[in-house]
Order: structure tokens, then sequence, then C-alpha cells
């Protein structure tokens, strides 16, 4: 959701379950997974709540009881996809260039990943296409998802700054890393003009920015060496 995974990241599983599968309550999965297929499809100002709850064959009193409203059903959808790119609790921490080098092309890669799949895609075309007429989309869209992979990316920026290995503002090295990492792609597939990346390309392009980014920030071999010292 940015313009923002080596192939798999410690804590998460290597191919990660559609969000309706993760669901615990089937009948809710099924309401979210309807509705994101008739957002798609139909727009979101186009769906009502009555054809969601038919999609997903329940009532429209238990669509409101299980998920909500109409924006809350829409907010929802995007959180589901939103917590796939969340940086794993588990990641090593970034102690040296070499460990900060595979964490950053660890979530690297799979940020593009989960961006380019087809859903996250839909989204994204979802609240392009609604942009004029019902902004809640882009601004949903933008709070629970583009922003929670910026805040991940900060975080990592802001541990390994502490750590005496990157100089600079973390916002601004996460916003660069993500540049770097994304470049034409997500305008390509929005388009409709290319596929996207395989598994070596994915990782190919993480590793890429990597490189690129510690050549612009990472600390002097001094500083590393005493990062206490430094003033």
């Amino acid at each position: 959701m940015v313009p923002f995974g080596t192939s798999s990241m410690p804590g998460r599983p290597t191919n990660p379950q559609p969000p309706e599968e993760i669901e615990q309550n089937p009948a809710r999965a099924r309401i979210l997974a309807a509705a994101f297929a008739a957002f798609a499809e139909r727009g979101y100002a186009q769906t009502s709540t009555l054809e969601i709850a038919t999609r997903a064959g329940v009532s429209k009193r238990d669509l409101y009881s299980l998920v909500g409203n109409k924006q809350q059903i829409l907010t929802s959808c995007i959180q589901q996809r939103a917590q796939r790119l969340q940086l794993p609790a588990r990641l090593p921490e970034p102690r040296d260039r070499t460990t900060l080098e595979e964490v950053l092309t660890s979530f690297g890669t799979q940020l593009l990943r989960e961006t380019t799949d087809g859903t996250v895609i839909a989204v994204f075309r979802l609240a392009i296409a609604e942009a004029v007429h019902t902004p809640e989309v882009a601004h949903t869209l933008h709070t629970q998802a583009r922003a929670g992979a910026r805040d991940a990316l900060t975080q990592l920026m802001t541990r390994a700054q502490a750590a005496g290995l990157l100089r600079g503002r973390p916002a601004d090295m996460a916003a660069e890393f993500a540049a770097l990492l994304w470049g034409d792609v997500l305008l390509e597939l929005l388009l409709g003009l290319s596929v996207p990346p395989d598994a070596r390309e994915l990782t190919r392009r993480a590793r890429a920015a990597t490189t690129a980014l510690l050549q612009l920030h990472a600390a002097d071999e001094h500083d590393t060496q005493e990062p206490s010292r430094r003033r």
C-alpha cells in the first residue's frame, strides 16, 4: 500500500493466508469477502449493504451486528490487508551492517510482495475511482494501510540509527527507501501495463534499494565502532 518480502520473513508464513481465511468468524469472513468483491466490481458508492448481505448469505441485521455500516465494512476490508504490511515482532535487531542489510532486504521484499498482490492493487484502483465522489475510501486506505507501512519502516530506520548504523532523519530515510524500492512498479500495475514481479525480481529490487540507501546514509566506520562517544 505504500509507495510502500528475502523470500520469507521471520515469524511470518511464506505464503500468507488470504485475509478472509484469517477471520475467526465464518459469517464475518463471508461478509468482508463479499464486500471487497462488490466494492471492486461496482465501486463503493454503488454498492449497498443489502447487496453485500445477499452475496454473503446473511441478513442485513447480522451484517450490521458482525461488522457495522458500509464505512465500517470498508475500513475492516482495508485493515485486513494493512495487517500484512506490519513490521514482524521477531525481526532481528539491526546491530551491525550485515544484519541491517538482511532486515531491510527482507522487509522490502515483503512490502513489495504484499502490495503487488492482486487484491491490494484492486483496493488502490477502488480508491482512485472513488476519489472525487467518495473521498473517505482514499482516506481510509491512507490511514489504515499506507501509514502503517510507513510507520513500520520509520521504526526500523529509528532502530538502525540508534545502533549507530545510519545517519539521517528516520522518516526521510523511510521515504527514500520506499521510493528506491518502488520506482514505477505500482503505477504500471495500476494502469495494467505490467504483471506483478516474480519472487526473484522482488528480492532483486529490495536488495538494490537497500544498497542504494546504505550508500546514502550509512554511518562511517568510526561512528559504527564507537556509538557511545557520539555527541
